[in-house]
């Protein structure tokens, strides 16, 4: 999401069988509902996040530094507020269930969409609980939820393989069962989302990832971000402003 206010137009390549999980042994699917539940047992079960991040985006060759401050209100908003040198703000973001906002703040304006606009990005399978998945570094169970699945396992890890409703995943899950990549792309298409989770501690009892990195990778573009937290909360009252000055110009 903090890509949306720095990208224009999504992205497509086409996945290759080199990029594809390798999976060496699989375990029936009857076997994997127990894995399930532990992976839900260990996600974050939070009622509200806030965070602050040094952020570096690679748009194409173009390299910003930013700061993004991410604020969640579980099943209800994501707000991202988005701060360039001096400390400016560039652009602030609130996602709900059903509308996108944008509000370019360098360039006075406003964009008011449904919830839809996110499919220009990603396949309309993804969810507004998909997207705070992948923000939080959870596992998201309902995407496990298939009969197109299978696992291998290992004494360092887990690897989820399947397909859900058009959408390829690869999941591979630590010995804490947190994830440290989640791999998505459309079944027949060529967008992928790539998501790398690293340094995780415990945070107010819970076992956050420090570092996030997200790739989106198209035929004529390539866009990156890595956030790395320097400040996290959890369960803490929430402040999600966003107003739209009347100066501002609406973007269709």
């Amino acid at each position: 999401m903090l890509l949306l206010a720095l990208s224009s137009c999504s992205s497509k390549k086409k996945l290759t069988k080199k990029e594809q999980p390798n999976v060496v042994s699989t375990t029936p699917i009857t076997s994997t509902s127990n894995a399930i539940k532990t992976f839900e047992l260990s996600n974050l079960d939070f009622h509200t996040f806030s965070g602050k991040a040094k952020s570096t985006v690679v748009l194409g060759d173009k390299s910003q530094e930013v700061t993004a401050n991410i604020r969640i209100e579980r099943n209800k908003a994501i707000w991202i507020s988005v701060t360039a040198i001096l400390g400016i703000e560039a652009a602030r973001i609130l996602i709900t269930p059903d509308s996108v906002k944008i509000l370019n703040k360098l360039q006075g304006e406003y964009i008011a969409k449904p919830f839809s606009y996110i499919y220009h990005y990603t396949n309309p399978s993804v969810t507004f609980a998909s997207l705070q998945d992948i923000l939080l570094g959870n596992v998201s169970t309902s995407l496990l939820n298939t009969d197109n699945l299978q696992m291998a396992s290992s004494t360092d890890d887990t690897q989820m393989v399947g397909i859900k409703d058009g959408m390829r995943f690869h999941y591979i899950i630590n010995s804490s069962n947190r994830p440290t990549t989640f791999r998505l792309a459309e079944d027949g298409t060529n967008q992928k989302l790539e998501a790398f989770y690293g340094q995780h501690v415990l945070i107010s009892g819970y076992n956050f990832p420090q570092k996030l990195r997200l790739n989106l990778v198209g035929d004529d573009s390539k866009v990156a971000a890595d956030l790395i937290y320097n400040k996290v909360f959890f369960n803490e009252p929430l402040d999600i402003p966003f107003t739209v000055p009347a100066r501002y110009k609406v973007i269709n």
